[in-house]
């Protein structure tokens, strides 16, 4: 631990050092790695500032190591001349608490002053929302060290022009002060596109008659052969076919049928079914018809077509043959490979004539040069970061602290730890202890660890409609009423509100009180579950016998057997007697038991029930930890997070309603009877109570209530006689049994 003295606190169950002063943040390097309650945990998920722990995650691996913290320490902590005023967690640091002694604290102070000069305010302290405000901080600045440029970087109109040209053909990145800009990639892509689009326009105008076989129309005449190459293709291939088989040709050509099946309809809306028919009509000779004679959806195609290519290639046919129409198509090889060759095409747009006119004018080096100053003020600029940077650290790194290195602020009732998400509101109750669950994964594998009665909620925000899933740990109260797809409220720390529903339960002990009751819990469900069986078997056999019956009307019905039915019922009355008999004794044992003796029975058997259950509750409930579930969140706990019961039953908050004296008036009405045999068996039960312990002989003073049974110690001179049950001295307490 090195030679500072650290003070330590037992903190849920574990001795945790205490982080209590600016020294001890100071000298945090020096504290053993093994004291640490955490060794690493994630940026996100949190409830903590996204920004400072993105600035805590220096090396952007997604999560805060213990080398991290040490290296924010004690940066911090040599920035700042008295540590002491981290402990304040004020979002603002005045000029003065700045170590001008150390190289980076004079730098840092110049860079906040000059923030506050960007931002036109003059005062002695800076705050986090004038250092979040980048866009408002760089908004005057023409060069502020990004290594981008805008518009506004230059008052060259010309190299304004060209930097809009690029941001339009090439794309942009935002500059520091929120406008669109070009870096020096950008710019040598930009210059590189309008070399290429120039070299290949140039290449055509060396072979023009070659790449442009029809002209100023090569491109219209192209687009137009090729949107009409597949069905010319298909109107050969018909016309050889109906050569090959005469008897075929009808088959190939369009039918009376299919003009039939459209004559009824508005033929204008038949343009996509008439357009599949064959381009013309089939010929014998095979020759293509280039006049009126083509299918009138495709005319004003072949019209274009004669107008750019026939009348030039074939003036005065009326159609023309297959060999003829490849022959126009192989004229367009050379334009075809020239469209294929095709480079630049960002740049197209601007048009060639602007394309060489920026070529021209060769400003490339000049809008590099300006990247270049910009460049130049990258450390200036990063200094501006680095103040954001701390003023962060400033008023969260305690914080942080007390949720990593110990977990104070869990187990402050005043504070909330930053995994605590919010607040959900369930079955009369308000579970304080709510974590995000990112991955269910892990939780599925390792979340029944913790010892705790989880519920795991999907739940839904009742405004923008984003989702998440919480784990709400339950730790006080009755868990009879909990149950999958149970719903609830949650609230998170912002306020928002989120409808939960119970989507799985980690079944856990909750109390010891909750304990005792789990056994009976267990059988009435039991007990209910069973009877709901039967009862449904009952009446499923009842309606099956029915049905039998029903169907088999008519058929000749079972004799009564009177034997079957007496021996039925002598087997009952048998089974009937043996019980009865052994429950007399019974009774008879325990009429002899005092009222102590009563209640000790009474406690053993309560014992004998419930204190199993009892004892496995108090040792979960020892163990019961918060680590489990952090781990399943991608945090490295490295010690123990204890919930005890005392803990725990402040993480829970049960509803406590005042009682009620005016009586409800939708409450059910109890029926005379069944008053009648409540009061019977409170007077039955007071009887006994009264008999098992001689109440009655010591209030009447009579003691004939008990048996008598004849001493067979007698002196007398009678012959002695085998003692029989006969032999009892009957009394009028006999008729108790």
């Amino acid at each position: 631990m090195g030679e500072y003295e650290w003070k330590f606190s037992t903190i849920g169950g574990k001795s945790r050092v205490n982080i209590s002063s600016g020294e001890d943040i100071r000298h945090l390097g020096e504290l053993d790695q093994k004291l640490w309650t955490v060794l690493s945990s994630p940026v996100v998920g949190l409830e903590f500032d996204g920004k400072t722990l993105r600035m805590l995650d220096s090396n952007n691996d997604g999560r805060i190591h213990v080398s991290e913290v040490v290296e924010a320490a004690e940066w911090l902590t040599s920035i700042i001349n008295d540590p002491d005023l981290l402990l304040k967690k004020d979002d603002f640091i005045p000029f003065s608490a700045f170590n001008t002694k150390n190289p980076d604290g004079a730098r840092l102070l110049a860079s906040a002053r000059q923030i506050l000069s960007n931002l036109g305010i003059e005062k002695e302290s800076i705050s986090i929302a004038e250092t979040d405000d980048s866009v408002a901080i760089f908004a005057k600045t023409a060069l502020n060290g990004d290594g981008i440029i805008t518009e506004q970087t230059t008052d060259d109109e010309a190299l304004k022009k060209t930097i809009a040209q690029c941001i339009a053909t090439m794309g942009s990145k935002t500059d520091r002060s929120g406008l669109p800009g070009v870096d020096s990639d950008l710019i040598e892509a930009f210059y590189a596109a309008l070399a290429s689009y120039a070299a290949w326009k140039k290449s055509a105008d060396d072979d023009k008659d070659n790449v442009f076989p029809y002209g100023d129309g090569t491109a219209e005449a192209y687009a137009t052969v090729e949107s009409i190459k597949s069905k010319v293709a298909d109107y050969f291939m018909r016309c050889k076919l109906a050569a090959f088989s005469k008897e075929s040709a009808s088959a190939l050509d369009v039918s009376v049928s299919q003009i039939e099946a459209i004559s009824d309809k508005d033929l204008s809306e038949c343009y996509d079914m008439i357009s599949q028919y064959p381009l013309a009509a089939i010929s014998a000779n095979g020759a293509l018809p280039i006049d009126e004679r083509v299918n009138p959806v495709w005319q004003s195609t072949f019209s274009k077509l004669k107008n750019l290519v026939f009348d030039k290639d074939f003036e005065g046919l009326k159609e023309i043959s297959e060999e003829q129409w490849n022959s126009v198509t192989a004229k367009f090889g050379a334009y075809e490979a020239w469209l294929g060759a095709k480079a630049g095409t960002e740049v197209e747009a601007l048009g060639l004539d602007e394309v060489k006119a920026i070529l021209k004018a060769d400003r490339k080096a000049d809008l590099l040069k300006l990247v270049d100053d910009d460049k130049a003020l990258e450390s200036e600029s990063r200094s501006i970061d680095e103040v954001n940077k701390l003023v962060h650290l400033y008023r969260d790194f305690y914080t942080f602290l007390c949720n990593f290195v110990t977990f104070k602020d869990f187990y402050n009732p005043e504070e909330k730890a930053i995994f605590q998400a919010g607040r959900l509101y369930i079955d009369e109750r308000c579970c304080e202890l709510c974590i995000k669950v990112p991955d269910m994964g892990p939780h599925n594998a390792t979340a029944g660890l913790s010892g705790m009665f989880i519920l795991y909620c999907n739940c839904v925000h009742k405004i923008s409609g984003e989702t998440m899933i919480i784990a709400a740990v339950m730790t006080d109260g009755d868990v009879a009423s909990l149950r999958e797809g149970k719903n609830g409220l949650f609230y998170d720390r912002n306020g928002g509100i989120w409808d939960a529903s119970v989507f799985k339960i980690i079944d856990n002990p909750i109390s010891i009180r909750q304990a005792f009751w789990s056994p009976y819990r267990k059988l009435g469900r039991f007990i209910e579950k069973t009877i709901e069986k039967n009862a449904a078997e009952k009446d499923e056999k009842v309606t099956g016998d029915m049905t039998t019956q029903v169907a088999s009307t008519g058929e000749k019905k079972q004799m009564f057997d009177i034997g079957k039915f007496a021996g039925i019922f002598a087997a009952i009355g048998l089974a009937v007697t043996g019980l009865t008999l052994a429950l007399a004794k019974i009774v008879d044992k325990l009429s002899e038991f005092r009222l102590w003796q009563w209640i000790v029975l009474v406690l053993v058997i309560l014992l004998l029930i419930s204190g199993p259950a009892m004892i496995l509750a108090w040792l979960k409930l020892r163990k019961r930890s918060l680590s489990p579930l952090l781990n399943a969140n991608g945090w490295a706990v490295n010690a123990a997070a204890k919930v005890n019961i005392t803990f725990g039953s402040t993480l829970t908050e049960v509803s406590d309603a005042p009682r009620v004296a005016e009586p409800d008036p939708f409450a059910d009405k109890t029926p005379w009877w069944k008053k009648l045999i409540g009061w019977l068996i409170v007077l039955g039960i007071l009887f006994w109570i009264a008999y098992s312990t001689n109440l009655i002989e010591k209030i009447t003073g009579n003691d004939n209530w008990h048996y008598e049974k004849k001493d067979k110690s007698m002196k007398q001179d009678a012959a002695p006689v085998e003692e029989t049950e006969s032999m009892l001295i009957l009394t009028p307490r006999d008729f108790r049994a």
